[in-house]
């Protein structure tokens, strides 16, 4: 390691040109890179649903849907609007009124539930269909036209607007989340550095590393609005403690006496050995939600690990140039760090030992009922401001036709007309069901079959499947509109077993199915990796299981915190955020018991050993979840998108908690289990002198 040092020294401007060119591509890559804002369409592609999705594109031509509301018009004026909204690049077909008859026959001749279905006092209610999938760009862009040519009382719902909103605030915010990290993260280490300059390098090397992994991303081909928001953001708070580690490693190798070039070699190699270990278990814990069968999780975890490595190699390699290149500016810079040392803390600790291995044996019951009793919330219009165009649209729905979803049923052309009748009725007899559109509900005595035009026909029915649109009164994600989708799936498999019901509220349905399966899986297997880690690297059967026991009472109190407060979280942060504060704050854990073993190898008793990792500890602990506190609060106070805000602000807790845990709670657990520990560590075992004095001293 040394050699690879002293050529990172020797290289050092060569290095710095490499990084600065490199940055080049990554900026085309990242501009290159799609977003995707439909958090739906990472659920599994081989589900009912998704399958569905997938018919409706393929043999319909279709794969959005939206409500449009039209206040105060007249029939003429409306279909003059309904033309042009026809004329939209991607809208595949507008189906109001006019669609059945002609606009002189008086719409008293349409059927009742059909009648009902479209109007409702002044209010007019139109089903717009487009031509590409809900989150494709071009629908999105044809969101944006229809609203363009629309009137200021016309308010266009459905997914697809609700995903265009998305867009817009998360492009407008996201460059906003950066500068706060930064600035809050610079605040934070002008406080706990000695040098004014320093914490600029550190955010610049580490602003290289997140461009590099955020242009990398054009290889995945798209990546989530969530993984965009949150990746550099992440990035900044997890890998800044490496940064740290090697400024104070080359200040201590520099008062040995050594020249500054063979310090920062030595630095980069003792780096190297904490770092690569310590990132690893960070690499795990995002790998670990890529096991999820919600494919976020994948998106999510992949780029996350990515950025560590990254972060890694930008910590040693280009900031040790960077350290170097700017030695004079960083000497003059110097000053005495504002954050003073936490002297005695670890003697104090040590001394009331017990007192905290009480409090944490009395904090893990409420603890544990709070983070299983959290509520979590499945509707994604809930993440969004109130006043955004989409979220004013479905609730206006709501108000003048009481409806707050739209399903559709694709159903086996074969299915004679007969009993597609008999099924559409025991359809609209489901509780919350509002009305079931097909073609069988126009044709009638009210509108025999051969009026029915063919371009309607053409939109509802193929030569492989029928279209049936339906009306629900329930809100998406709720209880009752869960319960409605069995139903309405149970009754239309009766006559077609192979019916598929599909929308965004049968989607959520699965959803929240299958991420409560996802739950489990990624805590179980985020545990049982970072367990593994842990025992490899110290070789102890025990301290598995006491780092990452402190660590999951932290994160038990930062879940739990939700329902004490009565607050209800995004679903996705309840499957991410353990994971993420384990791997990311388990390396406070590890500093501290590595320097707890050095000191028992090294001789000294349980009580000193403990007191010096504690008190060596400490401040590195603080200033790393400080800088991840940082970097998160400040975004979780600002965005207005609340799946982003909620995630943040557990981010920015959980990182604090964690940092309270390891520093009261470990050195306490490693008081209690020290004679344990030594007999099921490799290396620590007890000699009959030592068990002589701890005997004397019990």
């Amino acid at each position: 390691m040394d050699r690879f040092g002293r050529r990172i020294v020797a290289l050092r401007i060569p290095i710095l040109i490499a990084a600065l060119v490199l940055l080049v591509p990554s900026v085309i890559g990242y501009a290159k890179t799609r977003v995707n804002y439909d958090i739906l369409s990472y659920l599994p592609g081989d589900i009912e649903t998704m399958a569905g999705q997938d018919i409706l594109t393929e043999e319909f031509g279709t794969g959005a849907f939206s409500m449009f509301v039209a206040e105060g018009m007249t029939p003429k004026e409306i279909t003059e609007l309904k033309n042009e909204i026809e004329q939209v690049e991607h809208v595949k077909k507008v189906i109001w009124y006019d669609a059945a008859m002609d606009i002189s026959v008086p719409m008293e001749m349409l059927p009742d539930e059909l009648y009902e279905a479209f109007n409702h006092g002044d209010s007019t209610l139109m089903a717009i269909i487009f031509d590409d999938t809900t989150s494709s760009d071009a629908t999105m862009k044809a969101i944006e036209e229809i609203r363009r040519v629309a009137d200021r009382n016309c308010f266009l719902s459905g997914m697809s607007a609700v995903v265009t909103d998305t867009k817009n605030l998360s492009e407008k915010e996201a460059p906003v989340y950066v500068c706060i990290a930064v600035l809050l993260s610079c605040l934070v280490l002008s406080l706990t550095m000695d040098s004014y300059l320093i914490p600029f390098l550190f955010l610049l090397s580490i602003g290289m590393a997140i461009l590099y992994n955020l242009g990398t991303n054009v290889f995945l081909g798209q990546i989530s609005y969530i993984t965009k928001a949150l990746s550099a953001v992440l990035q900044l708070g997890v890998t800044m403690d490496y940064s740290i580690f090697l400024w104070h490693s080359y200040q201590e190798q520099q008062q040995t006496g050594t020249g500054k070039k063979d310090a920062m070699a030595k630095a980069i190699a003792a780096t190297i050995t904490s770092v690569v270990g310590s990132s690893i278990t960070t690499v795990a814990g995002f790998l670990a939600l890529c096991f999820m069968s919600f494919t976020l999780g994948l998106d999510l975890g992949i780029v996350m690990a990515k950025g560590v490595v990254f972060g890694v190699i930008a910590c040693i390699t280009i900031l040790p140039s960077m350290i170097l290149v700017f030695d004079r500016a960083l000497e003059k810079t110097r000053h005495r760090a504002v954050l003073p040392e936490p002297k005695g803390i670890g003697a104090f600790i040590t001394k009331h030992y017990r007192l905290f291995a009480v409090l944490f044996v009395a904090a893990l019951t409420p603890a544990v009922f709070g983070y299983t009793h959290t509520k979590v919330y499945y509707n994604l219009d809930e993440t969004l401001p109130k006043t955004l165009p989409s979220i004013v649209a479905n609730d206006k729905l709501n108000a003048e036709f009481d409806m707050n979803a739209t399903h559709m049923l694709l159903v086996d052309s074969d299915v004679s007309p007969k009993d597609v009748r008999h099924m559409t009725d025991e359809l609209e007899k489901v509780d919350g069901v509002k009305w079931v559109l097909g073609l069988n509900a126009l044709k009638g005595t009210a509108l025999p079959g051969e009026m029915v035009p063919a371009e309607l026909t053409e939109t509802l029915e193929d030569e492989n499947w029928q279209l049936l649109l339906i009306g629900s009164g329930y809100k998406v994600a709720s209880d009752e509109v869960n319960a409605q989708c069995d139903t309405l799936s149970a009754v239309s498999k009766k006559y077609d077993p192979g019916a598929m019901l599909v929308g965004e509220a049968p989607c959520t349905r699965d959803l929240i199915r299958i991420t409560d399966h996802d739950f489990s899986t990624v805590s179980i297997v985020s545990i049982g990796v970072i367990f593994l880690i842990i025992l490899l690297v110290f070789k102890s059967l025990t301290l598995p299981v006491v780092l990452v026991a402190v660590i999951e009472l932290a994160i038990f109190i930062n879940m739990g915190i939700p329902y004490y407060t009565d607050t209800a979280i995004p679903f996705i942060a309840s499957i991410v955020i353990g994971t993420i504060q384990l791997g990311a704050t388990v390396d406070y854990a590890i500093l501290m018991t590595t320097r707890y073993k050095s000191e028992r190898l090294g001789g000294a008793d349980k009580a000193q050993a403990v007191s010096v990792a504690c008190q060596t500890s400490v401040k590195s602990i603080m200033v790393s979840a400080l800088s991840f506190f940082a970097a998160t609060f400040g975004v979780g106070l600002y965005s207005n998108i609340d799946m982003i805000s909620s995630l943040c602000t557990l981010m920015a807790r959980g990182a604090l908690i964690s940092m309270a845990s390891v520093i009261f709670i470990l050195p306490s657990m490693l008081m209690v289990f020290d004679a344990l520990i030594r007999r099921t560590t490799w290396g620590m075992k007890t000699n009959k002198a030592e068990k002589e004095q701890e005997a004397s001293q019990a």
